[in-house]
C-alpha cells in the first residue's frame, strides 16, 4: 500500500513512579505505588546463563547488584521466577534481608536449582529458559511491596517499565555465547507492495550492530537502508533501528517503524562462515531476505 504518512514516535516519561491507573479500557489495573528498587547486572559477570558450560559439566555463575531507586525503603529480599516454555515456576526467595545498599548478589548454578524444586541438576535447563530476578520491598512505614505478582506479571506501570535509568526486574536467559557486535556489509533482495516503488535485489548497505549483551542487539537500522530506498519520497529519509536476539544460532526479533501502523518481524540464523542470514516481513506485507558480512 501507498505511504502517503508518517509518525515520527517517542517516549514521554510523565513521572518517576507509576503516573496511572487504567489500562485505557473499563478495567482498573492493580497498581501500587510508593516505591522502586534498581537492579543491575555487574559487567564483569555473565548476561546469560551459560547452556554451553552447563552442558560441559561446568559451573555458572551469574551476578547483579541491588539498590532502593525510589521510596523508603527499609529493606528488601531478591525474588525469582523461572520461565521454562510455558510454564512460569516461583515466586522463591533468593536473597532476604537485604538493608545495606548498594549489595552485590551472585547465584551459582547450584544455588538456582537448589531454590526451583522442578530443577534437579545441570541437565534441567533448557535452551530459551529464563531466570527473572526482582524485589520485595518493605518500607519503612510497614508496608509490603512486590514488584512483581505471584504469576510473575509486573505490579507496577509503564513508565516504570519502560525506564532507560533503572530495572525493576532483570533476567538471565538459559543461552550460549554470543559475540556479533560490529559492522556489517549488508545486500538485501526484498519486494514491496507500494506500488510506486520497486523490488531491490542485492541492494547494499552498511550497518552497525550493537551488542547489548545477553545475546540482545540493537541494528543501527533494522531493514539495512531499504526503506529509505523505497519510501525516501513520502519523507522517509531516517534510519529506524531494528533489533535481535541470539539463542545458540537462532535470531528473532520485533520493532515498530515511523509509518503509523506498521511493525517489522525478523528471523535469522549465524552461519558458520560469521555471516548472518536475516529475512524480515512488515505488517504491509513487504518482505526482505538479507546476508550480514562482517567488515
Amino acid at each position: 500500500m501507498k505511504r502517503t504518512k508518517f509518525i515520527l514516535m517517542s517516549l514521554l516519561c510523565l513521572g518517576v513512579l507509576i503516573s496511572c491507573d487504567t489500562d485505557g479500557g473499563e478495567s482498573e489495573l492493580n497498581l501500587i505505588e510508593g516505591a522502586v528498587a534498581n537492579l543491575q547486572k555487574v559487567e564483569s559477570a555473565p548476561a546469560f546463563i551459560n547452556l554451553s558450560a552447563l552442558n560441559a559439566g561446568n559451573d555458572v555463575q551469574i551476578a547483579f547488584s541491588v539498590e532502593p531507586q525510589y521510596g523508603n525503603i527499609a529493606s528488601l529480599d531478591v525474588i525469582g521466577f523461572y520461565e521454562s516454555g510455558d510454564e512460569m515456576y516461583g515466586p522463591v526467595t533468593l536473597e532476604s534481608g537485604i538493608s545495606e545498599f548498594p549489595t552485590e548478589v551472585s547465584l551459582t548454578d547450584a544455588e538456582i536449582i537448589a531454590a526451583f524444586s522442578h530443577l534437579t541438576s545441570k541437565e534441567d535447563f533448557q535452551l530459551a529458559d529464563a531466570l527473572i530476578i526482582s524485589t520485595r520491598l518493605y518500607l519503612e512505614d510497614g508496608r509490603v511491596i512486590d514488584l512483581l505478582d505471584e504469576t510473575g506479571e509486573r505490579n507496577y506501570g509503564s513508565d516504570i517499565h519502560t525506564s532507560a535509568f533503572y530495572n525493576a526486574q532483570i533476567s538471565y536467559p538459559v543461552s550460549c555465547p554470543s559475540d556479533l557486535g560490529g559492522t556489517y556489509n549488508v545486500v538485501t533482495t526484498a519486494t514491496t507492495t507500494d506500488p510506486d516503488s520497486s523490488n531491490v535485489t542485492d541492494f547494499p548497505y552498511t550497518v552497525t550492530v550493537t551488542d547489548n549483551g545477553g545475546g540482545s542487539y540493537t541494528i543501527s537500522d533494522g531493514v539495512a537502508g531499504v526503506y529509505i530506498e523505497w519510501y525516501g519520497k513520502y519523507g522517509y529519509t531516517f534510519e529506524t533501528a531494528g533489533n535481535f536476539t541470539d539463542i545458540c544460532g537462532t535470531l528473532s526479533g520485533s520493532w515498530a517503524t515511523s509509518f503509523t501502523g506498521d511493525s517489522v518481524e525478523l528471523d535469522g540464523t549465524v552461519n558458520e562462515d560469521g555471516t548472518l542470514s536475516i529475512h524480515w516481513t512488515n505488517a504491509f506485507g513487504d518482505e526482505g531476505f538479507a546476508v550480514y558480512t562482517p567488515q
